[in-house]
């Protein structure tokens, strides 16, 4: 009997803030901006993309395409689904390579 697979989403195991945060944290880290955008919108599906959508005024479609692996979300599209889902872009000082 053929075993049926499901295609991995990370959405479907961001439970808490804690493991969200720590995603995020991860994704900030990489420094790489596609990966950013693109755990945005996991967390964002996680949370809820209608919650979201209707939480920034930003149309569900929109957000699924900004958000997805050949998105680029304006900054702006960014800070919102940031405060929509309840994590703000810190700015924090680093030090040069």
């Amino acid at each position: 009997m053929a075993e049926k697979l499901k295609t991995f989403d990370a959405a479907d195991f961001l439970q808490s803030d804690e493991e969200i945060e720590i995603f995020l944290e991860d994704a900030f880290e990489s420094g790489d901006a596609k990966y950013i955008a693109r755990s945005i919108g996991v967390v964002a599906r996680a949370k809820g993309m209608t919650t979201i959508a209707n939480s920034t005024g930003l149309a569900r479609e929109q957000l699924y395409k900004s958000f997805s692996e050949e998105g680029n979300p304006t900054l702006a599209s960014t800070l919102a689904v940031m405060k929509a889902i309840g994590f703000d872009i810190t700015g924090k000082r680093h030090s040069p390579n």
